[in-house]
């Protein structure tokens, strides 16, 4: 395909497929390494067999405890291989009931999830921002574009649940606080879901709330209602009217696919017969800042004790738990 004489005619479909490329081509090579090592190892192994030699025990020991480590690496890019895991994910925060101990939350988690894709190298872009009365944000959604981001994200889905002292009561009691994480691929003009003309309310407004260097000032936002369904969507980070409602549409469709998804996923649960576990409206994981220090995800048991650390985007601890424990 970039073999193509036209293939840089499109410049967003060429990008797409240079980084497709260049994953598949990691992929490989990861497979290859991994393949090299486990050879190593047994010809290691062969030789410890017919002499036993304690340095070269060290070194199978070492050898054995980094392909490990490249297996599981490995492991995790193999189970991304659901439709739309390799696309971009744009990423919802909403803060519980609360007020502004739940918004400083959202704003907590909205700091984490932006350093967990600086230290991926994903690009994040804020698409909606409203900051909340006295501190915190009211909503954020923001766009994270990079290989495998909806993949990754996908596992970040649900309630988070903070407790700790809260700096906003004088008298320094413990507070229990909740914001929704909402997770959806992002897609693009190309993609095949049909949405009518006549379904959709189509509103311009100037950017509401501070915003500070979020949003523009200008006209120019503009808000979607598809009638259906009642899904709003809502962009206003472009100065080009034009831009936002391209932005705002994508984001419809990425909300209409899934909910497409949850419907299935009902339907197949239906079937087999099974109480889920986790619903909208409890926790996926609760982040413990008094009086012990702990982060848990409740539906892994994975756990760290470092909270500062998954505070600054240590997510992929979690992350890696939650595409495992898919795998039936």
């Amino acid at each position: 395909m970039m073999n193509e004489p036209d293939f840089w005619n499109d410049q967003k479909k060429a990008q797409r497929i240079i980084q497709e490329c260049n994953a598949t081509k990691d992929l490989i090579a990861r497979f290859n390494k991994l393949d090299a090592s486990f050879k190593s190892l047994n010809e290691t192994s062969d030789l410890l067999k017919e002499s036993y030699d304690e340095e070269l025990m060290m070194i199978l020991e070492e050898e054995f405890t980094e392909t490990m480590k490249l297996f599981e690496e490995f492991e995790i890019l193999v189970l991304l291989s659901e439709p739309y895991d390799k696309n971009n994910a744009i990423l919802e925060l909403h803060p519980g009931a609360g007020g502004t101990e739940s918004q400083d939350w959202a704003q907590m988690l909205y700091r984490m999830y932006c350093r967990w894709a600086e230290k991926k190298g994903y690009k994040v872009t804020v698409l909606d921002y409203l900051d909340g009365e006295e501190a915190g944000i009211k909503s954020v959604s923001i766009l994270i574009e990079g290989y495998m981001a909806y993949g990754y994200l996908k596992a970040e889905k649900g309630v988070h649940r903070l407790v700790r002292i809260s700096p906003f009561d004088s008298s320094g009691r413990r507070h229990t606080s909740f914001a929704s994480c909402d997770v959806m691929p992002q897609f693009n003009n190309d993609v095949e879901i049909v949405i009518e003309e006549k379904d959709l309310l189509i509103e311009t407004h100037r950017a509401s709330g501070a915003g500070g260097q979020h949003i523009n000032k200008t006209d120019s936002a503009v808000r979607i209602t598809h009638i259906p369904t009642g899904i709003v969507t809502n962009c206003q980070t472009e100065r080009s009217q034009i831009q936002n409602k391209e932005n705002a549409l994508n984001m419809l469709k990425s909300k209409l696919y899934q909910r497409m998804i949850e419907e299935q996923q009902a339907k197949i649960a239906a079937i087999k017969g099974e109480q889920k576990a986790i619903e909208w409206g409890s926790q996926i994981r609760s982040y413990v800042f008094c009086p012990y220090t702990l982060v848990k995800d409740h539906r892994t048991s994975y756990e760290q004790g470092n909270i500062a650390a998954v505070m600054d985007g240590d997510l992929d601890g979690f992350i890696d738990a939650y595409l495992k424990s898919q795998v039936q």
